[in-house]
């Protein structure tokens, strides 16, 4: 018997086929590398194009031994084919510290998540910090915004060829906060002691491996603390985020001049899963607590 398929199911089939693997042209290799500045080589079996950046001019020691680029001081960019846009891009920024958060506001700006934030030596001189990047869209705009990050990063080392050993500024030796200000902008009861404020907001997760409940005083928490005097404060602390918020945050911390210096995950296996960025900041102190009252109000408040 033979059975007939109408023309009509045959189209319809063709246009789910079509919505569900999208198709999109290869990379433009050689635009990736006129719009990165960089050369790149093809992994063809996996279909990914790399431009990589050796950090030849640092001149990093670790342990008081010169280590080469080669060994793990290079700065990439891998591009692939994107799942729901033309492309995605992953990478690794090798920084210093004085290039972190100016280079992270660049990437931030120009569209790309960063994902990571860390150290990977011991006893390094300078210090070399690495920052993971992450985005989806078209072959330009992410390779527009890798050059952005590289552009900031020159930018930074052509007017100081030496990196910064500070933030600037001195903090008083003994703190002299006003702790009822920064309670007005934050809320709750801070700790206090010797002039200093400290403030602590907790979260809950659950530890799928034995079902535990967690909480605040089991690490699941934001907290910052200040110090100095009321005109002249630094603030530290470290941010619980979930994973949907972290971008968000760290947007609003950077547009409130809080410096990022470092994005990490405490636990394995929680849920829901949260990640934890600590940070630095300088100025007022009710300005502080009033950019990072900014980046609070950013989060999912229904997920306290």
């Amino acid at each position: 018997m033979k059975t007939s398929i109408s023309p009509s199911l045959i189209t319809a089939a063709v246009i789910l086929l079509a919505f569900a693997s999208p198709s999109h042209a290869a990379l433009d290799n050689t635009k990736i590398e006129e719009l990165t500045g960089l050369k790149g080589t093809i992994n063809e079996p996996e279909k990914v194009f790399k431009v990589t950046f050796p950090r030849g001019d640092l001149g990093i020691t670790i342990d008081e031994w010169k280590m080469p680029a080669f060994m793990g001081l290079t700065t990439w960019a891998a591009f692939t084919e994107g799942r729901s846009a033309e492309a995605m891009v992953m990478g690794d920024f090798v920084l210093m510290q004085d290039e972190v958060n100016p280079v992270m506001s660049a990437l931030l700006e120009a569209g790309l998540a960063v994902t990571a934030l860390h150290n990977h030596f011991f006893y390094d001189e300078p210090k070399a910090y690495f920052m993971h990047i992450a985005g989806e869209g078209s072959t330009e705009k992410l390779a527009k915004a890798v050059r952005a990050g590289l552009d900031k990063m020159r930018e930074i080392r052509a007017t100081s060829p030496q990196p910064a050993k500070s933030f600037g500024g001195k903090v008083p030796d003994k703190s002299t906060l006003t702790a009822a200000p920064l309670v007005a902008v934050l809320g709750g009861k801070p700790q206090e002691k010797d002039g200093m404020v400290k403030f602590v907001i907790g979260r809950t997760a659950k530890m799928s491996a034995c079902g535990c409940e967690i909480g605040k005083e089991m690490g699941v928490n934001t907290w910052a603390a200040f110090a100095g005097s009321d005109d002249n404060a630094v603030v530290d602390g470290d941010f619980c985020c979930l994973e949907g918020e972290l971008q968000t945050v760290l947007k609003s911390l950077r547009a409130g001049g809080i410096n990022i210096v470092a994005i990490h995950h405490h636990m394995t296996m929680e849920e829901p899963r949260y990640l934890f960025l600590h940070y630095w900041g300088r100025g007022k102190a009710d300005a502080l607590a009033g950019s990072l009252k900014s980046a609070l109000n950013s989060q999912d408040t229904n997920s306290r």
